[in-house]
């Protein structure tokens, strides 16, 4: 398996050095690069085109959402759609969340969140997969269900975030093995960031019997884990 190719846009030196250091201690991943502003990450991004982008939110000279932004024009303009783009941030407000899915950023990542899920977060995303942290996942359920794509604080012009639907092979397990509606109420709460005890104890019943549900529902979405089973549970609007 080939090394999955990264850069690194963050403007705190020892952030950034930190990052890189854990994520070079990842045999399948390989820091190429890396920028302290969004003027030298975006150059970067043009020229060393990686797998996947690491960029932090809060840049000094231009904003990460925005320098998404720009890159996926400049993507759209060359026809060089490989990278994808991972946003680390500590802001999980609803502006946000959306304004950088509507930029065009594949994941969202919390800061605060271990280091081992981040190499998760950037295998995922590289594989096609969007990574939204469980801590903002409510932000994007709540609007999917108002059915309004909202505006954002940093742009001039109407964003929408587009959740796709799940791919034709989870369909088809779906189809042979529908949720039961117990298994939509828990993950609806596991979208919500809900733990099993907590799960547990909103619908007076044991952890035990939510561990079962909870494996049924990542088997019949085809989920490595919660998270995927909320990614794909937002992206389908199975819980909208």
């Amino acid at each position: 398996m080939s090394e999955i190719s990264i850069i690194l846009i963050e403007d705190h030196d020892l952030t950034r050095m930190g990052l890189r250091a854990a994520l070079q201690s990842h045999s399948a991943l390989k820091v190429i690069g890396e920028a302290a502003n969004a003027t030298q990450g975006l150059k970067l991004l043009e020229t060393a085109k990686p797998d996947v982008a690491v960029i932090d939110i809060g840049l000094p000279d231009m904003d990460g959402i925005e320098l998404t932004r720009k890159f996926r024009r400049y993507q759209a303009e060359t026809g060089q759609n490989a990278t994808k783009i991972l946003i680390l941030t500590m802001d999980h407000t609803e502006d946000a969340v959306l304004a950088a899915f509507a930029a065009g950023a594949d994941s969202y990542y919390m800061k605060e969140t271990s280091i081992s899920k981040l190499t998760e977060a950037i295998q995922a995303t590289h594989g096609g997969n969007s990574w939204i942290d469980p801590a903002i996942a409510n932000v994007v359920l709540r609007k999917m269900r108002q059915g309004i794509p909202g505006e954002t604080q940093t742009a001039d012009k109407h964003k929408t975030v587009k959740i796709e639907a799940l791919a034709t092979e989870y369909e088809q397990v779906l189809e042979t093995y529908p949720l039961t509606q117990r298994e939509l109420e828990i993950l609806e709460l596991i979208v919500a960031g809900c733990s099993n005890g907590q799960i547990a104890e909103q619908l007076y019943i044991t952890v035990g019997t939510v561990k079962t549900h909870v494996r049924n529902i990542l088997n019949k979405l085809c989920a490595d884990d919660r998270t995927q089973a909320a990614v794909r549970a937002l992206r389908s609007g199975l819980v909208g």
